[in-house]
């Protein structure tokens, strides 16, 4: 049945000779994590490799520093803040309790200092000092942070303090701590090596950096952890090894011990069990969508760029992938023009998807394309063969 004017969503399937793996308790490769939640993405590729209660709000206790250290990044990357910048510190700032960089009210550290308090020592002290210099009382630096919190697409954060102190409000999802940190790494490189600092002295103070497994050989080099009762034993964190990262965030663990050994367990299987492939390589023709008034009659569908994903090592099937589109496209098409998406299914993990853009250019067409059109969908009309235009199959 011909209906040229309905707007259609046209799959093409392919299939794709890569890996599968055995069912798992948490993740491919039988994994499984003692963790109450916890998402793990190779940033290379962003494939979600883990996914457990990852959007649910949950106590992030100290891993929300992050969010304080982001605003003062973004703050000095805009230029209202320089790292030789002076802070003060309030009385409330000095009275903070839990782990602390020992401010005293006389000090006037620097956002550079106030940084690695934050990074390596996890200051409460630090933070409310940031928050306070950034916006003035911390209840403002809250609001301002959720805002920023939503416009980095972290829907399932709600910042109440700047140091992760206990309050029933607030929250944030797994997957939005990895978002966060990601997005740290992609656009604030050049603050990433403090969180990899072995130790900072203040006021004759030396304290170690928080983050287990620094020294152990596995790429760790990052970020923060973090405690409360409500949130137990989590750390958000990132590891490379060769030219993969991954970045990730758990929680809910019972001891110090068992965080130390669920970062290696993660951060082991992320980089052992999994293989990056090339599912289709730039400029590969995937698909020749039809084309509306044009004057040519289809298109050829590429992407832009080598689409890369991660597979489970272990177990070799068969992918599959369709291409997505609106069908017929109506010219005139650029080439380069996002015209559709190739999504490729990956087995026990989430689906990726890849944008698919117009590999020629397709000029609106003459007056005889247009007549030779008009009377195809009078033929059309006449044999019943056209319906609404609302309609969203093609036949």
């Amino acid at each position: 049945m011909i209906r040229p004017f309905a707007k259609s969503a046209l799959i093409a399937a392919i299939f794709l000779a890569f890996g599968a793996s055995a069912h798992a308790q948490d993740g491919p490769g039988g994994f499984s994590t003692r963790a109450t939640s916890a998402y793990v993405v190779d940033l290379g590729t962003g494939t979600v490799l883990l996914s457990k209660n990852a959007d649910e709000p949950l106590p992030p206790a100290s891993m929300s520093k992050l969010m304080t250290l982001e605003m003062l990044f973004e703050a000095i990357k805009e230029g209202r803040v320089a790292l030789d910048t002076p802070f003060s510190v309030s009385q409330r700032a000095y009275q903070m309790g839990g782990s602390r960089m020992f401010l005293e009210m006389r000090d006037r550290p620097t956002a550079e200092e106030l940084i690695r308090g934050i990074a390596i020592l996890s200051g409460n002290d630090a933070a409310v000092v940031v928050a306070e210099g950034l916006a003035g009382t911390e209840d403002a630096y809250a609001r301002l942070a959720t805002q920023r919190a939503r416009e980095l697409g972290m829907d399932n954060t709600t910042i109440t303090n700047a140091s992760g102190w206990p309050d029933a409000n607030h929250l944030m999802s797994k997957r939005d701590l990895v978002t966060l940190a990601s997005y740290m790494l992609r656009e604030h490189p050049e603050f990433y090596h403090y969180f990899a600092e072995r130790s900072f002295t203040w006021n004759g103070i030396e304290q170690d950096n928080r983050v287990p497994l620094l020294d152990a050989g596995i790429g760790l080099d990052g970020l923060k952890t973090g405690f409360t009762s409500a949130a137990g034993y989590s750390l958000t964190g990132s590891a490379r090894q060769g030219n993969r990262r991954i970045v990730f965030a758990y929680g809910g663990l019972d001891s110090p011990a068992a965080r130390v050994q669920e970062a290696e367990s993660i951060v082991n299987w992320a980089f052992r069990q999994f293989a990056e492939v090339t599912v289709a390589e730039a400029g590969s023709v995937l698909a020749q969508a039809p084309v509306w008034l044009g004057e040519a009659a289809s298109i050829p569908l590429v992407v832009a760029e080598d689409a890369q994903a991660l597979v489970p090592a272990i177990g070799a099937s068969t992918l599959d992938a369709r291409v997505e589109y609106d069908a017929p496209l109506p010219a005139p098409i650029a080439q380069g023009d996002v015209l559709g998406k190739l999504v490729v299914e990956l087995p026990e993990m989430d689906a990726i998807s890849f944008d698919l853009v117009a590999g020629a250019d397709v000029a609106e067409g003459g007056f005889m394309v247009r007549a030779q059109a008009a009377a195809l969908r009078l033929i059309a009309l006449a044999r019943g063969e056209v319906e609404d235009e609302t309609e969203t199959a093609l036949n």
